[in-house]
């Protein structure tokens, strides 16, 4: 393994975090957010966005719009990023050791950056070479793990990528990479990950 590309929500960060206080914030804020900076909907109702908001949807529009509300989050210190402790120390061993990390999230890459930044922990970014969001492609879909291994360079077998989603696994698997499913609920930590 030359690389480990790894998902967030619910791998290296809390599922709860982010439903249960990056939703809210970016919510309760959007209508201010989108009376400032009209353009920013590309014509999609505020209703609407409220709405795939409530349904997490994974909207392009949308993933932007939040990422720029939590930058203001963030960078006011109203919102600290959340990591498992375990996924930590796992990033800065594989680091240590001389593997790439990249991250790829339906969260927009402005959003990754903002998360890990601002973490409880201190800024992580230095730990990643790079980011994915969905201009990557659909999670689901393994011509997107494919694309990714070509930007970075790598053949999809010397990549590693770990999610909490049985479906990404399946694409990423499909396209060559090597995967790990990291279920918290059953207590799957990155401490079990062997490479």
């Amino acid at each position: 393994m030359r690389a480990i590309l790894t998902d967030i929500e619910g791998t290296t960060c809390s599922i709860s975090f982010v439903a249960d206080t990056l939703f809210p914030y970016a919510r309760a804020r959007i209508r201010d957010y989108l009376a400032a900076h009209p353009d920013e909907a590309e014509g999609v109702p505020v209703e609407t966005l409220e709405r795939w908001i409530d349904e997490d949807r994974k909207d392009p529009v949308l993933k932007r719009i939040q990422g720029r509300i939590w930058r203001e989050g963030f960078t006011s210190g109203a919102l600290k990023g959340h990591i498992y402790p375990d996924a930590l120390t796992a990033l800065r061993r594989w680091r240590e050791r001389g593997l790439r990390l990249f991250v790829y999230s339906s969260g927009s890459v402005e959003a990754q950056r903002l998360l890990f930044g601002h973490c409880e922990a201190g800024d992580l970014t230095p730990l990643f070479e790079g980011f994915f969001d969905l201009s990557a492609g659909s999670k689901l879909e393994p011509d997107s793990y494919r694309g990714i291994a070509e930007t970075i360079g790598l053949p999809a077998a010397d990549i590693l990528f770990l999610s909490d989603n049985e479906r990404e696994i399946e694409a990423a698997r499909a396209a060559g990479l090597h995967v790990q499913l990291i279920d918290r609920v059953r207590g799957d930590t990155f401490e079990s990950i062997r490479h």
